[in-house]
């Protein structure tokens, strides 16, 4: 029961409705987890940069960092920051502007048999830089607070079927959903903001170290009816210190 609920959570994530218009985009991401001896503490950094439309140019910078406080050996919770750095484009002017948050989230792990799942639940307050022109440039003035729920789902596939997994080729499956609360109008005036579902294959060259590649489907709703598909094709880092 729980396969297929995870299999169909999948499914529903690549089959959204018809959008209206297709991008083709790569990642670059690198997930990090740096141990604090002697407590209960570690520091979380997630670092990303991702490209426009048919690989241009870049058009997100992403860096992320984080507390985390393991209650459990499969308990996390975690208290961060984030600074997003994207193109905007407004009256043929196109520059980087910033977005600030700050996040909260809880992951729980567990095994379904020999995988390992995540759940993630996590919460941001979004300050969203609100673009103006200004002598003929594109800056920012202000930012507009608005909030969104994402909750993830995680699953690794050790092709070993080994349940105590520490070296080796894996897969992974993944599905996280976006949703808006609060403010909504500052993003796309909606509950649902986002699908992102994702397939891939990598390889464990540690317990420490992981490095996979694979295809996400970004499924993005805009403002009214806008909607956009983005083909994404990623490479991920996973360091565990």
């Amino acid at each position: 029961m729980r396969r297929m609920l995870f299999i169909s959570i999948f499914i529903i994530g690549t089959t959204a409705a018809k959008a209206q218009s297709t991008q083709f985009s790569s990642w670059i991401a690198s997930f990090n987890t740096f141990s604090i001896k002697n407590t209960k503490l570690s520091v979380h950094l997630d670092v990303q940069a991702r490209s426009t439309d048919e690989w241009r140019e870049f058009q997100t910078f992403l860096v992320r960092p984080g507390l985390n406080y393991h209650f459990r050996k499969n308990m996390v919770a975690t208290v961060g920051y984030g600074w997003v750095g994207s193109r905007r484009t407004l009256q043929d002017l196109t520059a980087y502007l910033s977005e600030h948050r700050i996040w909260e989230q809880f992951i729980v792990n567990h095994h379904l048999d020999f995988i390992p799942i995540q759940h993630r639940f996590r919460v941001e307050q979004r300050f969203i830089g609100n673009p103006v022109v200004n002598n003929n440039e594109l800056e920012k003035d202000g930012h507009e607070l608005t909030h969104r729920f994402r909750y993830f789902l995680r699953g690794v596939i050790p092709f070993s079927g080994e349940k105590s997994f520490t070296k080796g080729p894996f897969g992974a499956l993944q599905n996280e959903v976006f949703l808006n609360f609060a403010n909504t109008d500052v993003v796309n005036g909606k509950a649902f903001d986002q699908n992102r579902a994702y397939l891939a294959v990598g390889y464990r060259f540690s317990r420490q170290f992981d490095l996979e590649m694979g295809y996400l489907y970004n499924y993005i709703s805009g403002i009214n009816n806008a909607y956009t598909k983005i083909h994404v094709l990623q490479l991920a880092g996973y360091v565990r210190l």
